[in-house]
């Protein structure tokens, strides 16, 4: 019998915000997490490479059902690359590409290559990512040796500033949306300045609604299991915390029996603040609601949450 077939698995609903280590895929990640929690279902919300450390908020039980809304939040970043060298995975993973002489550059020159980085850009993902093409995920062709033309897709970088140079090594702040590839901003950073560049680290700082994540690493997270439950469900926030930025809606029994029964109501003031998370009147969250075109509620995600 397994390790895996003898843990004894229970619904679990919450969020924990893990600081994902080194070298770990953010799948291996969560499978390590939900087995010291013990938890039936499990989820990330947009993967970091094993090169990548950082927040990596995963999700469990009905907090799953808010992984695709966190998968597409706004992100920072910080970001470390090698200018003169390129490689085929666009990070020090990768095997040596070329090899160019950089060019006496000043932090100047740098910000005008910065700043055509900015706003709402085109730009091709790297071959080595799980994006998929004609079915297939990119990395899988990358490792067949297949030259492919990657489509440019728009992303928006919010903020791309420069924290510090040490010699060819540029240490970056980055800010973004969902689906933008700091890999290839250090590609066309690289390109841009004539040498070429890669990147050598990468942090997750932030991920919204989480600015000031209090984050747990897998050894914190494994000495708390040792500890007991109590220790180890102190790291588990609450389904409501992957929404606290939107405005909240306290709805009546009535209300909160329509709602939990999928019908469209009239709610006043809900067109006017739009997507919102409603509470039930016993106090739990019940769902996430927007208007629909006559301004009825509308439930975009309903939560089965146990009482308490």
């Amino acid at each position: 019998m397994s390790r895996e077939s003898r843990i004894q698995f229970r619904d679990l609903h919450g969020i924990v915000l893990l600081d994902k280590p080194l070298g770990l895929s953010s799948n291996q990640a969560l499978q390590a997490v939900r087995r010291l929690l013990r938890a039936s279902k499990g989820g990330h919300t947009g993967a970091l490479d094993p090169l990548a450390t950082g927040l990596l908020p995963l999700c469990f039980g009905e907090a799953t059902k808010l992984a695709g809304s966190l998968l597409g939040a706004r992100k920072a970043y910080l970001a470390e690359c090698r200018l003169g060298i390129t490689t085929d995975s666009a990070d020090s993973e990768g095997d040596l590409v070329c090899q160019r002489p950089v060019p006496a550059l000043d932090d100047a020159a740098i910000e005008v290559a910065l700043s055509k980085l900015r706003g709402r850009i085109l730009q091709v993902p790297p071959m080595y990512s799980a994006l998929k093409l004609e079915g297939e995920r990119l990395y899988a062709k990358a490792r067949r040796g297949e030259i492919v033309d990657v489509p440019a897709r728009e992303v928006d970088v919010h903020r791309l500033e420069l924290l510090g140079r040490a010699g060819d090594n540029l240490r970056l702040l980055v800010e973004c949306g969902s689906g933008t590839y700091i890999r290839s901003l250090a590609v066309d950073l690289g390109e841009d300045l004539g040498c070429g560049a890669h990147l050598t680290a990468l942090r997750r700082i932030w991920v919204e609604p989480f600015r000031e994540p209090q984050m747990v690493t897998l050894e914190q997270l494994e000495q708390a299991a040792e500890q007991g439950d109590e220790a180890l469900l102190a790291w588990l926030l609450p389904v409501s915390a992957g929404i606290s930025d939107l405005p909240v809606m306290h709805l009546d029994e009535a209300q909160s029996m329509a709602i939990s029964r999928g019908q469209q109501i009239n709610l006043p003031g809900l067109p006017e603040i739009g997507r919102c998370a409603a509470y039930a009147s016993d106090g739990g969250l019940l769902a996430l609601l927007e208007p629909d075109e006559q301004g009825r509620a509308r439930v975009i995600r309903g939560f089965n949450l146990p009482p308490g």
